[in-house]
Formats: C-alpha cells, structure tokens, sequence
C-alpha cells in the first residue's frame, strides 16, 4: 500500500479566571517552578510508580509495545508564517503552521522534547489519545506548566492507532499555530488505499490587521459584546445552524487559504483516504466534496462500520477518516463551509492528466446539501470494545448553559473557578447526561478515555469529542479505568476559557 503525505513540512492580583483569561501561566506569575527536561527513566513510569499506576491502562485492545521509541523535538518559539501570502507574525511549533506532522505505529514509545521559547509558560496536549494521565499536558492539573526557557519531555507509550492530533493547553495558544497532527499507524492496516492525506482544519487571526488582531482581543470583544462577533442563532439540531461567535478573517487548510489552496493528487481508478482534523478554536464546518461521495471509515481514531455520505459536520476537536474512490476524472472543490454563516476554505482534487479549470474559490459543491453524516449513522465496528450493555454505576447530569450577553459559559451551572472536581470510581461505567440549556453547540471533549454516544443503535461509535446541539441532549457511556484527574471541557477555546470546564477525577 502506497501512502503519501499532504502535510506541509516545514493567583497574584489575578482571579482564576483573569488568569486563565490572560495570564497564560506566565513567568511574570511566578507559576511552573520545577518543571525541567527529565532524564533517565521516563516520567510517566516514576510518576505512576508513585500514585500507584503501575500497569494500569485503558481496557481497550491494542497491540504490545514494538520496542521503538519515535523522538521528536518540538520547538514553541515566535514565528512569520505565511497566511494568504502575506507574512504575519504569530506563535508556532519548528517555526510552521501547522506543526510538523508526527507519526508513530501503535504500541510505539514516543518522546517529545518540547523546548519552549515562548515569552510563558506552555505545555502540550495528546489530543484523544488515552495516555496515562502525567503526560497529558493540562497545566496545574496533569503538570506545571513548562517556564519560558526550559525544556520538558513527553515520554508514554502510543496505546491505540488513529486520527489525532497535539496542541498547546495553554491560554488562547491554540488559537496560534501551536497545533499539529498526531498519525498513529495500525499494526495491522485493514484498508487498502493508495494515497493516505491530511486536512487540517483551522480558523485564522492572530496577526492580521482586519479583525481583533489577536485571541486574547478576541476575548475581549466578546466580552465587551464587540462589532466583529457572530450573531446569536435559532434552537439547534444538527439541519439548524448556528452562526458561530466569531466571524474570522481567514480559514485554512493545511494552512492554506481558498485563495492558495491545497491539491490532493490522484489518479483514475485510486483510492484515497483522507483524514480530516478540525483543529479550529471555534468553528464548526460542513464539509462535501463535489463529484465525489465520501464513505466514513473512522471518528476520532475509532473505526466504524463504513457509511456512505454526501457531506460530514466536523466539531472542533472531531476527526474523521474517509475513503473515496476516484471515478470522475477533473478537478473538483473539496469544499469546508463554517457552520450557520457564508465564508468557507477551500481545498482541490485534482487528477493527474485534467485540463479542467479549477472551480471558484467560493463555489458551494451541491453535495454540501445532500445526505449530512449524523451521530445515528455511526455504529462502532466489530469487534471495536465498547462499554458493557448494563445499568451504569454513575449518572451524571452535566448541563450546558450560558450566553452571549456575558459571555459566561457554565457546567451545571457553574464556571470552571467555582466547580469542585467530578469524582467517579475506578473501573465504573459512568454515564454523563448532556442537556444544551445554551443557544450554542458545544464540543464536548473528555481527556484520557474513549466514550460511546448513546445513538439508539446500542453499537454507537467510540469518542472523545462529541457536539452537543444547541437545546438538545445527549448521552455517553464510558468506563472509568484510566486513573488521574482529567479535563472535561467544551473544545470551542473561548467557551472553555470563559468557564465550560471541570476536571474528573478518577480514582
């Protein structure tokens, strides 16, 4: 099987929450002492020795350790990146946007040495991957944050294959270039294909002149209600959208504007899979490619039973594989619409050998209102793990509420400084009850663990980020056999940072 990339190469006076805001764990703050590059036994070994971890992992199947270790270096430093073709300057990883792909098999160590040449601290998070809790890069709740100047290495076994990715969990760094993918091979690949892409997904204005300027004004201006921001929409549902808070200058693929877009390369007779990431901090896309039917192999790293659609919703912090045979030679817009507004971001198909002329970059393929992936579609495929089919241990109700007024974004009716942690015993199955009071979607992302979405098929698909629609519920059921404490919070930034998250704790 031929596989081929697409990923370019290249407290103190504050409250908690004007810390969270603003402070960015800065030096200036005097937080993340102690945090040094650690050499001889990994972390993560010394640390689950010490909490008494040892050898205890996620209960779902995967392969033995290979007995590689894959080693990264990573360095947070400022940057000019290109957006739209012009240079601006920004936050990035190895100076590229996004960061360098890394890739690893599962059941391969990975170790990241992180060397941060920011002006605060930092830290990384393994986007979906069930690590073992020390290594999952939450500041002042997995590890102090990483000071500016030192360097800290990430050090765990990959436990599953799949679609992930990494990013900073820090502030409003993720709303910079401090993002990136993280491809995590099967050890034994049960699809064949001959082309194997990438299309991350990600929203832009840190630096540009026609918009807040940077996140951190951003916030501000919703705050304050500002000129720039999204409108408020309608009740939800998955064929009601919602305009979005932010309207931003530009959105990207792979780090491309519509104006410059990527090309995925094919030719007749080819199957191609493409992995798409939605690493945006606040926007939700529909995506369709014209010509072309897509079939839906994958969601968050967890195979399904493959379906056959015209377009897909894609939360931030969702990922979904796809495969699509290549049967209608031409060049056809692979189009990324933002959910409930008009701008979108563009990407090309093209076959080797077409002398057709290229779509224009606002062209809407029909297929975007054709037949829409949705949550009772997906059925985890055989032989994937799923939670026990029995009366959970623990039924958690978890509200959602909150609103654009004062753009405070609650939990059970509480911000993230106020809340006490969720306590859920070890090796329970645990049941959260979602009820979206809010007039907004929310992604909902649980770190450490995979959860099944109760989609009334009693086989739904296994997760880690799921989209809770404005005034809907919803239900997942998970088993709590990763021990630590773990952030749960909505993956759309600015809601989290303005208080839609908690930490559960298991033990």
């Amino acid at each position: 099987m031929k596989q081929e990339s697409t990923f370019p190469h290249k407290r103190s006076g504050f409250t908690r929450r004007e810390f969270l805001l603003f402070g960015s764990l800065g030096v200036g703050l005097g937080v993340g002492a102690g945090v040094v590059t650690f050499n001889g036994p990994a972390l993560w070994q010394q640390m689950a020795g010490a909490m008494g971890m040892a050898g205890v992992q996620p209960s779902f199947p995967r392969t033995a350790s290979t007995g590689k270790t894959r080693t990264y270096t990573l360095e947070a430093a400022p940057a000019r990146v290109m957006i739209d073709g012009k240079e601006v300057s920004t936050w990035a990883y190895n100076g590229m946007l996004p960061g360098p792909e890394i890739h690893a098999s599962e059941g391969d160590r990975l170790r990241v040495i992180v060397k941060n040449r920011l002006p605060e601290g930092t830290t990384i998070h393994w986007h979906g991957v069930p690590l073992v809790n020390p290594m999952d890069g939450v500041p002042d709740v997995t590890q102090p944050a990483i000071k500016p100047g030192q360097d800290f290495t990430y050090d765990f076994l990959v436990p599953a294959a799949g679609t992930y990715m990494y990013h900073s969990h820090v502030g409003f760094q993720p709303d910079r270039a401090l993002y990136g993918p993280l491809i995590v091979d099967a050890a034994k690949e049960s699809m064949t294909y001959d082309h194997d892409f990438l299309m991350v997904f990600d929203d832009w204005l840190d630096g540009v002149s026609d918009g807040p300027g940077t996140p951190e004004q951003a916030m501000k201006q919703l705050i304050a209600g500002g000129d720039n921001m999204g409108s408020m929409g309608n009740m939800g549902g998955m064929n009601q959208q919602v305009p979005p808070d932010l309207i931003y200058p530009f959105y990207l693929i792979n780090g491309k504007s519509s104006a410059h877009p990527l090309e995925l390369k094919v030719s007749r007779g080819q199957k191609a899979r493409i992995r798409l990431i939605n690493a945006s901090a606040s926007t939700i896309y529909r995506v369709a490619l014209q010509g072309h039917r897509m079939t839906v192999t994958h969601t968050d790293g967890n195979p399904v039973e493959p379906v056959e659609v015209d377009a897909i919703r894609i939360g931030m912090g969702e990922r979904y594989d796809v495969l699509i045979s290549a049967n209608n030679p031409g060049v056809w817009q692979f189009a990324a619409q933002v959910e409930g507004a008009k701008p979108m971001v563009r990407a090309l198909l093209r076959y080797q050998g077409s002398t057709s002329s290229a779509p224009s970059a606002n062209f809407i393929p029909q297929e975007m209102t054709r037949q829409l992936l949705t949550y009772p579609m997906l059925k985890a495929a055989p032989g994937i793990f799923t939670p026990p089919d029995q009366n959970p241990d623990q039924i958690l109700p978890i509200e959602l509420s909150g609103g654009m007024g004062r753009y405070t974004w609650k939990m059970n009716n509480e911000v993230f400084e106020k809340a006490q942690q969720i306590a859920v015993s070890q090796n329970r199955l645990i049941r959260f009850q979602f009820k979206n009071k809010s007039m907004m979607p929310h992604p909902m992302h649980l770190h450490g663990h995979f959860f099944q979405v109760d989609n009334g098929t009693g086989r739904g698909p296994l997760k880690d980020t799921v989209l809770v629609d404005a005034m809907q519920n919803l239900t997942i059921n998970w088993v709590a056999d990763n021990p630590g404490a773990w952030a749960f919070h909505c993956h759309m930034r600015y809601h989290e940072m303005a208080g839609m998250m908690r930490v559960v704790k298991v033990s």
